[in-house]
């Protein structure tokens, strides 16, 4: 199983691979977010829609959903990680990491960096030459986060809703 602890101020943080039963704590950090809130659903009935797109990402072999436990066992964050083999780059593979998120209360306190470099370690384990991810271009904080970290604003994202 995937695990690291993470020793912060304020205590060990569990990173580990989420289970089935951790999808309606998930949900709740991906609905606490002021710009993709309309997008999620904490309502009961909609758990099955999360249930059956965490069995399709749990049982892919390039795919790793991984959450963060407080010391008192509460999710407080969580992110997906995708292998992506390529031709570009020489072959290069790359590291995709989506869905970052972090309990509200708990941003700064270095639990999401200390998640994120996991995460680039987690890619360089794997023979990934590059870890890419994108984040809402209104998102400035993050951005700077996520530039602290040592990534760089390199291309502009385009999306497509089907």
């Amino acid at each position: 199983m995937t695990e690291a602890v993470f020793d912060l101020a304020d205590g060990p943080f569990t990173l580990r691979r989420a289970l089935a039963a951790d999808v309606a704590a998930i949900v709740s950090l991906l609905a606490d977010d002021q710009l993709r809130s309309a997008e999620e659903s904490t309502a009961a009935e909609d758990l099955g829609l999360y249930l059956a797109a965490f069995a399709a990402i749990d049982g892919a072999p390039d795919q790793l959903l991984v959450v963060v436990d407080d010391p008192a066992g509460r999710i407080v964050a969580t992110q997906q990680l995708t292998i992506l083999p390529g031709l570009a780059r020489l072959g290069a593979t790359r590291l995709q990491i989506e869905a970052v998120r972090v309990s509200a209360d708990l941003r700064g306190n270095g639990v999401g960096s200390a998640m994120i470099r996991w995460a680039v370690e987690y890619g360089r384990a794997r023979g990934c030459r590059l870890v890419q991810l994108t984040s809402d271009a209104t998102r400035t904080d993050a951005h700077r986060f996520y530039e602290r970290l040592g990534f760089a604003p390199s291309h502009v994202g385009f999306k497509l809703h089907l």
